[in-house]
């Protein structure tokens, strides 16, 4: 690759058994290798890869979660990132030293783990079984690029997602399980979720890349969106919005991120006034409450 902050990254979607960690890991596995032979340089995996994410209850999730410093999960990206010269942003089932579980996501280089994140913003059922992560997003200095990690629902609180971008993130690797909306979306509209992937991207300057996951897993059907897009905001591959396993790529310069001008007179960052925005870090709500009608 001539240029150090170009390259190909790809998102890996693919169909998860749930329940079955060897075979979830080998479909993981296969996702990357297919990246690699595309280029990718980055690959991004789904939202707990090696569990599946439709769990019975708890007792199951914690019979599927590994310490992240012995993961059968991490060990076996940590290969194929050697074997494949790539860095792995996915996501696995935690079990904390304290016994805690957590929905986790790593960065996985051909040296190791290079970083761990707890996801902080759980959904629906995943509160019945995880614990929120406390920490904020880490963000991953890489030869190509500094990567921010997401995990599913952090991509809806704008604030999370901001917080990784002032920290230098050029791209969001976001692992997500989508689950399909009961009404699908209009008929030439993109699934809510794919917008506001794509609205992170804009607001921030930054690339964002997602890989969700697809075939039915115990009753529960996926988006399936994955999706690379752009700093302004548009795909550069994607979205998918597709039932099948797929792989998708795209050559982008991580660099460009760095420059958050918009217009000849303004830049998404300088332009920022945090003094306005203190209350919104700790308010609930700013509208106060109408009583009922009687």
């Amino acid at each position: 690759m001539p240029d150090p902050g170009a390259g190909g990254g790809g998102g890996a979607q693919r169909a998860l058994p749930g329940g079955n960690p060897d075979a979830t890991r080998q479909a993981a596995g296969g996702g990357v290798a297919a990246a690699a032979a595309a280029g990718a340089r980055l690959v991004v995996l789904p939202e707990l890869s090696d569990s599946g994410y439709v769990f019975a209850d708890a007792a199951e999730a914690r019979s599927l979660a590994s310490p992240a410093a012995s993961a059968v999960t991490l060990r076996e990206w940590r290969s194929l990132a050697a074997r494949h010269d790539l860095v792995i942003a996915g996501g696995f089932c935690e079990l904390g030293q304290d016994g805690t579980l957590y929905n986790s996501a790593a960065v996985v280089d051909a040296s190791g783990t290079r970083a761990v994140y707890r996801k902080a913003h759980l959904w629906n059922a995943e509160k019945e079984i995880f614990t929120p992560g406390d920490g904020a997003p880490p963000v991953v200095e890489l030869p190509f690029g500094n990567v921010g990690l997401m995990i599913c629902y952090d991509l809806e609180f704008p604030e999370w997602v901001r917080l990784a971008a002032l920290r230098g993130a050029d791209i969001m690797a976001a692992r997500v399980n989508w689950p399909a909306a009961a009404a699908p979306a209009p008929p030439g509209e993109r699934p809510a979720e794919v917008v506001s992937a794509q609205a992170a991207a804009s607001v921030n300057g930054v690339f964002v890349a997602v890989a969700d996951r697809c075939k039915a897993e115990r009753g529960v059907a996926w988006v399936g969106g994955s999706v690379i897009v752009g700093r302004r905001g548009y795909p550069a591959a994607g979205p998918l919005a597709a039932d099948r396993a797929a792989v998708l790529t795209a050559a982008v310069d991580l660099r460009l991120a760095r420059d958050k001008r918009n217009s000849e007179l303004n830049d998404l960052f300088a332009d920022r006034r945090p003094v306005l925005y203190e209350r919104l870090a700790t308010a609930r709500s700013l509208v106060t409450p109408r009583p009922r009608p009687s």
